[in-house]
């Protein structure tokens, strides 16, 4: 079994029990603690499984030391659209860290986060950053080297469902970018969406499982990826992928939260507050680029950044350096916010919904 088989198996959606990193099955409802031991659950999405296990550990480390209290951190991982509804229809956790802002709103919505969570936590509650690759196979065989090259009627293409998947609506919006910055009207834009969306083979409902069709089940000739899933894969399976950074993609900042009335009710916001406070940290911030997500500390950043020129990366670099800054990126900001975005796209009866014809 392969360490992405291993670990989709991790997966729990109940509202009751989540999948402790530890490898131990906790309830994470439970109340009752020692004064020197608690438990919260973090809610994310599904490629930030490896990250928060790693992360997990090296904060309990420094809460042990740093005020004697054993925290214990239970996981809950899906795709991102998916959690956020699972956590506004019951589903238990102290701490979301999701794919982008749009999804904690849906929670904030439901009454469980307050209005201006974002201003909780440095640079709109974004302690990290991604953005948008391609996964192709070793040698690159369909030559694809942009987004306009997905809409070629010999690619088949491997993307999640932006209904469920927050990495999917990044997907969805970095392509929408490109075809707009190479001077197609909204209605050109819409077919060129369509046609990229007419040529998916499989629209699982989170990021790894499309990592898992690809990479694992062989589907399709390119992966619409996570730039952390597409290092993985190649980290994993050495010489049999290859990333391609398209010439245009998307800033992707996945937003932390508190959630406030779960906290409340079970007395855990300092550590609650405590646990994403962390991730600013110079320790976890190295954490954070070591499985590949960038770094919103400068400093930190460019100690990962690649100087390169090249958009392929066949290997990870021996240097360590794996971010490739020469890509043009636009931002949620340039769609009007997660709000706009949402509802001209992606809502119900949206853009996204005429564009997508079930297969």
């Amino acid at each position: 079994m392969s360490i992405i088989t291993r670990r989709l198996s991790s997966k729990f959606f109940s509202s009751a029990l989540a999948l402790a990193v530890s490898g131990v099955i906790s309830l994470a409802g439970s109340a009752a603690f020692a004064d020197d031991e608690v438990e919260i659950t973090n809610v994310s999405y599904d490629p930030t499984r490896e990250l928060y296990k790693a992360y997990n550990q090296v904060f309990t480390n420094y809460y042990k030391k740093a005020k004697g209290v054993t925290v214990n951190v239970t996981q809950s991982h899906g795709g991102s659209g998916k959690q956020a509804l699972e956590v506004a229809n019951g589903l238990e956790a102290d701490v979301v860290t999701l794919a982008l802002e749009g999804d904690v709103d849906a929670i904030q919505k439901a009454g469980l986060i307050k209005k201006d969570y974002v201003k909780d936590f440095p640079l709109d509650s974004s302690p990290y950053t991604s953005t948008i690759v391609f996964l192709v196979r070793s040698n690159n065989p369909k030559n694809i080297k942009d987004w306009d090259d997905l809409i070629r009627d010999d690619v088949k293409v491997v993307t999640p469902n932006p209904k469920t998947s927050g990495g999917a609506r990044w997907n969805y919006l970095a392509a929408w970018s490109f075809f707009e910055d190479a001077g197609q009207s909204e209605q050109q834009i819409i077919e060129s969406i369509r046609k990229l969306y007419s040529n998916v083979v499989v629209l699982d409902s989170g990021a790894r499982g499309s990592t898992t069709s690809f990479v694992e089940n062989k589907q399709g000739d390119v992966l619409i990826s996570w730039e952390n899933e597409a290092f993985l894969s190649i980290a994993e399976y050495p010489g049999q992928y290859e990333i391609v950074v398209p010439s245009k993609s998307i800033l992707c900042q996945p937003t932390v939260a508190i959630v406030d009335e779960v906290v409340d009710q079970r007395g855990t916001r300092q550590v609650a507050k405590d646990y994403l406070d962390y991730l600013y940290s110079d320790d976890a911030q190295r954490v954070e680029a070591k499985w590949y997500y960038r770094p919103s500390n400068e400093k930190i950043l460019k100690e990962y950044s690649s100087a390169s020129d090249s958009n392929v990366i066949k290997q990870i670099p021996e240097d360590g350096r794996w971010i490739i800054t020469n890509v043009k990126l636009t931002n949620i900001a340039h769609f009007g916010g997660w709000k706009n975005a949402i509802e001209k796209h992606f809502a119900n009866g949206a853009l996204f919904d005429s564009i997508y014809e079930k297969k």
